[in-house]
């Protein structure tokens, strides 16, 4: 795995905190190159300097323009991994619509902007690793139809892209329920009953970490003969 990444420039969306930081340390101790890109300059600077990145950027992957300025410079990226994203719930019939478009703005057109931004500088032989979640497969009634519809949308695009842009190969990581800071931030005061309630039901009885996804992510940048797939890294959540 390590000589695969050794010297290979990786770009990680989302690379400043939770699973995309854990996935950017493994990948730098593989030998990569690695540049962040989180949605504020001031933490991107100070986790790229903290960790011994090769650079950091800033962009609101809702904005297109933050994109293609964050990437701009780069004369070749070999594995781009689009990890951002936030936890976008509302019920359809009470939430503004606004708001909810921001599940695809955040995930689809992000792809959809980061790659033709990048055009011809992502390598041939490298690759493209997206992230869906557990609510592709387990939507549930609390207000994440539209994030359930966006997560495996993510999904449908790898298998298209891994078609449309080969050899590029093109995958998406699904992650269960990870103890991240988005997690944190998304329950507040009801984290703690909503772990326990979930922990239950795990086969693992635990929830994951950001560094078991991390690993999964330099996995499928590693393995160059997986693309089109959709790996899952739930703690059997799926079948419970």
């Amino acid at each position: 795995m390590s000589s695969t990444l050794q010297d290979r420039t990786i770009v990680v969306f989302g690379g400043t905190s939770g699973i995309g930081l854990a996935a950017a340390r493994q990948a730098m101790a593989a030998g990569a190159k690695v540049v962040v890109v989180g949605s504020h300059a001031e933490g991107a600077e100070r986790v790229a300097a903290e960790n011994g990145f090769a650079g950091w950027r800033a962009a609101d992957v809702t904005r297109p323009e933050t994109i293609a300025a964050g990437l701009a410079d780069l004369r070749r990226v070999d594995h781009l991994v689009l990890l951002a994203g936030t936890f976008v719930a509302g019920k359809i019939l009470e939430a503004e619509v606004d708001h909810l478009k921001r599940a695809f703005d955040e995930r689809i057109w992000a792809a959809v902007h980061a790659l033709r931004a990048l055009g011809d500088r992502l390598a041939r032989d490298g690759s493209v690793t997206l992230v869906s979640g557990a609510l592709a497969d387990r939507p549930n009634a609390h207000g994440t139809a539209v994030l359930a519809a966006a997560s495996a949308a993510m999904e449908a695009l790898a298998r298209g892209l891994a078609l449309e842009l080969a050899p590029v190969r093109v995958n998406t990581l699904s992650p269960g329920t990870t103890d991240t800071p988005l997690l944190a931030r998304t329950l507040g005061a009801n984290r703690d009953a909503y772990v326990a309630a979930l922990t239950e039901r795990l086969p693992q009885r635990r929830l994951g970490t950001a560094e078991e996804a991390g690993a999964a992510v330099v996995f499928l940048m590693s393995n160059g003969f997986m693309t089109g797939e959709t790996l899952h890294v739930d703690g059997g959540a799926r079948l419970v």
